[in-house]
């Protein structure tokens, strides 16, 4: 396939924007070449501007659960949009979104939206220091809450170190409150919780982890996450800003049986659309502004546009429930062959799979955390990622990415895409 006019636009770009993105994953960097600038999609497909159809297992990061441009979301948006697109005041679709929202996901009773997955994470974090009175967080080395100062946070030198800042701009003031654990490993956490008593005000943490590569916690670990937050009077935060009306109805909490105390959402809630949220029972909840005294605003949040798309999204989620099983048949049919082909190939590999998120890691050693994660050999997954892109098959440019799969994808587009694999040399 040729990417003639991509690399142009990208030349461009780059004189005006920085690195010629507006989020970094979308430069390229971790697989080299130029990135693929898109023209329009459909259902399953991508086309980008050199009129190249390819196959999309990125679904712009988790949103579009039921494919691009689906017709009563599209509708929706284009049907608020003639009434005006924002007004800075509220709105009954407002209401109307979050009843639904309530009604579908377990142990929540209010919820604020938000504009980003970024934004809702930053909020509850600040509501659970609110709420605690406490100021330190736990979060896992891999799992990523966006890019407040707060959660850009590396590895220090043991377990009960405190982190130290992973970006310039980020001070060491607010490294020093950043707790890192290791994902699937209680006893991480446990360590910290001793060295800092009465001292966390939360736990956040990807329940399903989508930004290492989909990595699966173990029922040991989650449950005994819950139990260790409960004793000691600690927060539990779930990011289902990937997870959240994906993995089923309920999210992750429904699918892995683990109750949070407070949970965060992002694109899905907007049908795709520029928005997050952030939710809990109304105890916590009570203590957010203007009820209570932790203060969050936002001039767009609960723009008409996306509440009018996330209504329609969350009413077809939840009047077809199926739609969860079909994905999750789909992601394994994708698992089985990628699985065929890979073994044929010579190189070693792992494949991990829970619902409609799959990854593949180019590794001997299963794949539990961001360690094992980052032992993947990137110059095998470089070869794999640009031999797909040249056989028509887009998948996300890192190798600490999952795949989101559409429902919109079908069996022959699957086969399709196995076939393409038969056809890279790695």
């Amino acid at each position: 396939m040729l990417y003639q006019r991509s690399s142009a636009l990208f030349a461009e770009a780059q004189k005006y924007i920085p690195g010629g993105v507006n989020s970094p994953v979308r430069a390229f960097k971790a697989v080299g070449g130029d990135p693929i600038f898109v023209k329009r999609a459909k259902g399953a497909y991508l086309y980008d501007e050199d009129d190249n159809r390819l196959i999309d297992y990125i679904a712009s990061w988790g949103p579009l659960i039921l494919g691009h441009a689906h017709e009563p979301v599209l509708n929706a948006v284009i049907e608020k949009a003639k009434l005006g697109t924002s007004f800075g005041m509220p709105t009954e679709i407002e209401t109307q979104l979050a009843q639904l929202a309530v009604s579908m996901v377990p142990n929540i009773d209010k919820i604020r939206f938000v504009n980003s997955g970024t934004e809702a994470c930053m909020s509850a974090v600040r509501l659970a220091r609110g709420y605690t009175g406490k100021d330190k967080i736990i979060k896992f080395a891999g799992c990523y809450h966006g890019h407040s100062d707060s959660f850009l946070i590396q590895a220090g030198s043991g377990a009960v170190t405190f982190g130290s800042p992973n970006s310039p701009g980020v001070t060491e003031g607010t490294a020093k409150d950043t707790l890192l654990a290791t994902y699937n490993d209680i006893e991480s956490v446990r360590a910290l919780v001793e060295a800092n008593k009465g001292e966390i005000a939360t736990v956040i943490i990807e329940p399903v982890a989508g930004n290492m590569g989909c990595i699966i916690p173990s029922d040991e670990f989650i449950k005994g996450l819950r139990e260790l937050c409960t004793q000691e009077g600690i927060l539990l935060l779930l990011d289902e800003v990937m997870t959240g009306f994906r993995l089923g109805k309920g999210g992750a909490q429904e699918a892995l049986g683990i109750d949070a105390d407070i949970v965060c959402f992002g694109k899905v809630i907007g049908g795709g659309l520029p928005v997050g949220a952030f939710a809990a029972k109304t105890e916590i909840m009570s203590h957010l502004a203007p009820e209570g005294p932790v203060y969050q605003a936002g001039t767009l949040s609960g723009n008409p546009l996306a509440m009018a798309a996330g209504l329609a999204m969350l009413t077809e989620l939840n009047n077809k429930p199926e739609v969860f099983e079909s994905l999750a048949k789909k992601t394994a049919y994708l698992h089985e062959g990628l699985d065929s082909v890979l073994k044929t190939k010579g190189v070693p590999y792992q494949i991990n799979r829970f619902g409609s998120m799959i990854s593949v890691h180019f590794t001997e050693d299963p794949v539990v955390d961001f360690e094992s994660s980052a032992k993947g050999n990137n110059d095998t997954f470089k070869k794999y990622f640009h031999g797909m892109l040249e056989n028509g098959v887009y998948l996300p440019p890192s190798a600490f990415e999952s795949y989101f799969l559409n429902d919109a994808l079908s069996y022959a587009d699957i086969d399709e895409t196995v076939a393409a694999l038969k056809k890279v040399n790695l």
